[in-house]
């Protein structure tokens, strides 16, 4: 039996009317979904940004800057001198996953996060990041040495044993945040469907504090991996 949510309310609409009478194919739930997150980015934060005040900010402001400041001191704390350079990169992951796990919230929508294209695609992103940051603070010769082992005679054996280690953290942070999210999501959809009043609010509360706690753990191991791959003098 088909569930009741396993597709949002715009996608049907949007592949009739727009998608598939332009191109003639339909466009995927996920992706029409994470191109929403996009269009919420592109209208709220121009929005937010032509109200900028020094000395009267407006609670939207407040809470972008909480959100910013947080995320420079957990960096600091992480990363290190100079990890101000990856804020724009940290801030991305952590608008587009927060979001796209919220719309989970909703019945209508369906969070781009709970399909693993989704989140391979975020994976396969921050692995490419912190790789590219590791060559660029260290040189690609030098960042290639630390994945042989502190010692030269152990290299045979240390080389595809990081290696194989470097591209599994692209396995972890996407079924990690696809497994926990889907769960939420399909949780709180059935008791919606069982009893739509009152029993599915404790559900609902969970779903808000998954979405900051998986949103929390994939930018903190980006974090963690930029600052191991930035500091491999240190292997």
């Amino acid at each position: 039996m088909k569930h009741e949510h396993e597709s949002s309310i715009l996608l049907e609409p949007f592949n009739k009317y727009i998608w598939r009478h332009a191109f003639g194919v339909d466009v995927p739930d996920h992706v029409l979904m994470a191109l929403l997150v996009f269009l919420i980015c592109l209208v709220v934060f121009p929005l937010a940004t032509r109200r900028l005040s020094r000395d009267n900010p407006g609670p939207l402001q407040q809470t972008f800057e909480l959100i910013l400041i947080g995320l420079r001191d957990m960096m600091h704390d992480i990363i290190g001198h100079g990890s101000e350079r990856f804020l724009e990169m940290i801030a991305a992951f952590t608008v587009f996953i927060f979001i796209s796990n919220i719309f989970g919230l909703f019945y209508f929508l369906q969070p781009p996060t709970s399909n693993p294209n989704t989140t391979f695609a975020l994976s396969i992103s921050s692995f490419l990041y912190f790789n590219f940051q590791g060559i660029r603070a260290q040189g690609i010769l030098h960042y290639l040495k630390h994945f042989a082992g502190p010692v030269w005679w152990l290299a045979p054996l240390m080389f595809p044993i990081e290696l194989v280690g470097n591209f599994a953290r692209m396995l972890s942070l996407s079924m990690r945040l696809f497994g926990n999210i889907f769960g939420e999501h399909t949780a709180t959809g059935i008791f919606m469907g069982l009893i739509p009043i009152v029993v599915p609010w404790p559900m609902m509360a969970l779903g808000i504090f998954g979405a900051v706690l998986q949103t929390f753990v994939f930018i903190m191991l980006t974090m963690v991996y930029i600052s191991g791959a930035v500091a491999t003098e240190e292997h």
